[in-house]
């Protein structure tokens, strides 16, 4: 069995779902940066080890903007609506189609929304038992908000955009701390962030075992593509098995847990991969990726690199870096 599983958002379609999403409100991308930003902040300090919160994974963006969509009543069938305009990368469906007809297990993993998740999966072909997304009630959760929870929203979201993120790091961590985690949050906000479990980091990796188990197969036998801070667990965890992990497009946290880059405009540029892969394992992708490496990318495609076990990302990371703000524009900025 041939195996692969994809991230949605960045690999399959450009946008930031979520984003878009927060996008509908007054001042929503403001309030969205600072805090994808402290999903960022919570991340790292959990690499870190320097006593984070230890259920918090990358990604968890996702619980964190819950109150502020209930707070603008933005409703599921706004969401349902939205994915309908959601945009493919270019490829996507192609190389989809020519995994299937060739025989692979084709299946993705998101961060993203069911109501977007199941939608645009199914648009590019991927089966939806084959999907693990974030599921998220909003309609149901509306109802545990009362007025005081609401003003308490109110205010946090006029103290946010007096905020930058990157110089104003150390109050961002403060101030969100206070809402999200204190003993005098609001109760309503404290449980929809214990509800709400974004398919993210470890969260990843558990589901990645469920559809490899199902499969009969190990991690070593499997391919993922990832591009951003919430599936560098997924990554590092393949990469490690001596599967193959591949780092789309990607940001620097992606990057340094994978097995190898591919940056493009198009996915299916991935097909040369996936068919040394099913001809040799990983030797056969690191030779031939490394020849790719050595004749360079033409124009905005075909820029391979191995980078398991490189020490100087930099020129890695800067080619990945302009050909994902060209296609991903708004979002590539998103960790």
């Amino acid at each position: 069995m041939k195996f692969i599983c994809f991230d949605l958002e960045g690999p399959l379609s450009p946008q930031d779902n979520a984003y878009e999403l927060m996008k509908r409100i007054p001042n929503g991308d403001q309030i969205f940066q600072i805090i994808s930003r402290y999903d960022d902040l919570l991340t790292l300090e959990k690499l870190e080890k320097r006593n984070g919160k230890k259920k918090y994974e990358p990604g968890d963006t996702l619980a964190l903007i819950v109150p502020f969509l209930i707070y603008h009543n933005i409703s599921e069938d706004d969401m349902k609506e939205a994915s309908q305009r959601a945009t493919l990368l270019s490829g996507a469906r192609t190389l989809v189609a020519k995994l299937i007809d060739n025989g692979w297990w084709v299946g993705d993993i998101t961060t993203c929304y069911q109501q977007y998740g199941y939608p645009i999966t199914q648009r590019i072909g991927i089966p939806p038992e084959n999907v693990s997304c974030t599921a998220l009630p909003l309609d149901e959760l509306r109802n545990a908000f009362r007025k005081e929870d609401l003003a308490v929203v109110e205010q946090l979201e006029k103290d946010i955009l007096t905020l930058q993120p990157l110089e104003d790091d150390k109050n961002i961590k403060n101030r969100l701390d206070a809402f999200y985690w204190s003993r005098r949050a609001s109760p309503a906000v404290r449980a929809v962030v214990k509800r709400i479990k974004p398919r993210g980091g470890q969260r990843k990796v558990q589901a990645l075992e469920i559809f490899v188990r199902a499969q009969h197969l190990t991690m070593e036998k499997t391919v993922v593509v990832g591009d951003s801070i919430t599936d560098i667990t997924m990554l590092d965890t393949v990469n490690k098995a001596g599967g193959l992990a591949i780092a789309f497009n990607a940001n620097e946290y992606a990057l340094k847990y994978a097995t190898i880059g591919l940056a493009s405009v198009r996915l299916d540029d991935l097909w040369i991969v996936l068919e040394a892969w099913e001809k040799g394992g990983r030797q056969s992708v690191e030779r031939m990726v490394k020849e790719k490496q050595m004749a360079g990318g033409v124009g905005d495609r075909e820029w391979f690199h191995w980078v398991d076990g490189i020490k100087d990302m930099t020129p890695v990371l800067e080619i990945h870096r302009g050909i994902r703000r060209l296609v991903r524009q708004e979002a590539a900025e998103l960790g």
